[in-house]
């Protein structure tokens, strides 16, 4: 479908939103001038008149919204040629071999991701200033002609006029939803008035002592809900038709992108995409934002710059994500198709033997990389988290944050151990009711399950075991890292593993402290409880009886 045909269709579907209203209106007034056409007077008329107008009211604001609400920029580094210019040339050289115009502004931004913009004029009609946002996350993982297929590819919308056109289909959207937002408020509004009549007036016959009725809200904001349901009918033809007409769109640039970038460049820069994606959330959960609870960060310029590291180091299992892309359910209000269906064509296409294209890594475009994700720092986290103290490498963020970790861990343990005692949860106390044989009976101060805190018995030890071993496990590492005896190892390629002090595998067969730290665990938590073992790997201390 050509552009002409594609602004038609738009122009076709917003016109079916005021086309709705006006109908609408029509019976509104309609009803009015029946009901005063057959006699209708007094107060019951008055009601008439107000409900309509009120119903009304939603249905005009949304046909005169002249302006569509603009999205919120992303946070990030606006960077000129002067500032950039191996990727402003990248930009332009690619512009000019799919026959359109370069961006006027390139916005690097936090995100695993790349989009282009237009802010058109007279509903897409006229094209207008040009925005590239382009991730920087993405840069680090992708290669430079991975790269150039990703760009190739958001040109694409532009030749095509998607982008223009998107001012013109995302007005209808807005439009469509403003009014069913509003008839669903003024619903809520009527089911709450109508729920707080009923409880004043059910307050009113207990105080006479006669039975509370039941509160019922279900006829309350009916007339405003069927409003809605009208439009949210329509709301889904219209994104139906608008997000098929996208996700062709989505194809178009695909094949756009594979002939000016390659076709095995843009087949793997699909693949790539989603890994980074949930790399990057991997990243950010487990490593960037390891120190925020303890007000710590990385060191400057590390909070995105660790994320090449982890990439490097995790090659072999992020190699199988790529070559096992998800099949992603379908839906028809997907905005893109299924990215294995879009390698799949695209893989599909003759060879055109540019297998070997700019393999270098692509944030090596940038003029000054480390510089970057610096200043990425400053323009993405909030002030609050910029105050935060820097460590001066990984290790010590991950020593400090996992004893601050620890030190404010409060498992469900602690607060039965301090409900049971009546004293402070520590240890030491946990270990004296366990010798004292009242374990299980702690226990059952726990959360439980309907079936656990119906079990008895032997049955009941185990279903409370696992829980309890997890809760005792978190103390005793606790009391180490209390007294700065814990050492954590830092590594990118696997998860943080704990070093407990030399002398818990003293008179081991293994000389594995892990291994006696569970079996100590296990021991204090058998059918019949021994802390002896336990007792014997703590620091003195905490090991002595109370």
């Amino acid at each position: 479908m050509g552009a002409t045909l594609r602004a038609l269709r738009a122009l076709v579907l917003l016109s079916g939103f005021y086309l709705l209203s006006l109908l609408l209106l029509a019976v509104l007034v309609g009803a009015d001038v029946a009901a005063f056409g057959w006699g209708l007077r007094g107060p019951a008329a008055f009601k008439l008149l107000l409900v309509t107008a009120v119903l009304a009211v939603p249905v005009v604001r949304g046909m005169f919204m002249l302006r569509t609400p603009r999205g919120e920029e992303p946070a990030g580094i606006p960077v000129t040629e002067a500032d950039e210019p191996r990727l402003w040339a990248l930009v332009r050289d690619l512009a000019a071999a799919t026959g359109t115009r370069a961006p006027d502004r390139i916005l690097l931004t936090a995100d695993v991701n790349a989009a282009v913009s237009e802010e058109s004029r007279f509903l897409g009609l006229l094209p207008g200033p040009r925005r590239l946002f382009l991730g920087v996350p993405l840069l680090t993982g992708l290669t430079e002609a991975q790269l150039r297929g990703v760009l190739a590819h958001e040109y694409g919308h532009f030749t095509g006029g998607d982008t223009r056109l998107s001012a013109l289909v995302v007005r209808g959207r807005v439009q469509i939803a403003r009014v069913i937002g509003q008839f669903h408020a003024k619903a809520d509004g009527k089911v709450a008035a109508e729920r707080a009549r009923q409880e004043q007036a059910s307050a009113k016959r207990v105080a006479k002592g006669r039975k509370a009725k039941r509160i019922d809200t279900a006829g309350a904001g009916a007339t405003y809900r069927t409003m809605a349901k009208i439009y949210t009918a329509y709301g889904k033809l219209y994104l139906r038709a608008s997000l098929s007409t996208a996700r062709a769109q989505e194809y178009a640039a695909d094949l756009a992108a594979a002939r000016i970038a390659g076709r095995d460049a843009t087949a793997s820069a699909l693949r790539e995409i989603p890994v980074l994606a949930e790399s990057h959330e991997f990243y950010l959960d487990s490593y960037a934002t390891l120190g925020l609870p303890a007000r710590l960060l990385p060191p400057h310029g590390e909070f995105f710059g660790g994320f090449g590291r982890l990439l490097t180091a995790r090659e072999e299992e992020l190699a199988k994500l790529r070559a096992e892309l998800a099949a992603a359910p379908v839906s028809p209000y997907d905005s893109h198709p299924p990215i294995a269906e879009r390698v799949r064509r695209i893989e599909e296409l003759p060879s055109d033997g540019r297998t070997e294209e700019a393999t270098d890594a692509a944030l090596a475009l940038l003029t000054d990389p480390q510089r970057t994700l610096a200043a990425l720092e400053d323009t993405a986290l909030t002030d609050e988290v910029l105050a935060f103290r820097r460590t001066a490498e990984w290790p010590e963020l991950l020593n400090a944050s996992m004893a601050e970790n620890l030190s404010s861990a409060r498992t469900p343990l602690h607060e039965a151990l301090t409900d049971y005692t009546g004293q402070p949860a520590t240890l030491s106390a946990l270990l004296d009711v366990i010798d004292d044989g009242r374990l299980w009976r702690l226990a059952e101060r726990l959360p439980l399950s309907e079936e656990a805190a119906a079990a008895k018995g032997r049955a009941f030890r185990e279903f409370v075991r696992p829980r309890l071993q997890w809760m005792l496990r978190t103390m005793v590492l606790a009391e180490f890292s209390a007294r700065s005896l814990l050492q954590w190892e830092f590594s990118w390629s696997r998860e943080a593993v704990v070093r407990l002090p030399g002398w818990v595998s003293e008179n081991t067969p293994d000389d594995d402290p892990k291994a006696a730290l569970e079996a100590a665990v296990e021991a204090a938590l058998a059918d019949h409880p021994d802390t002896a073992p336990l007792r014997a790997l703590l620091p003195p201390t905490a090991a002595q009886p109370a």
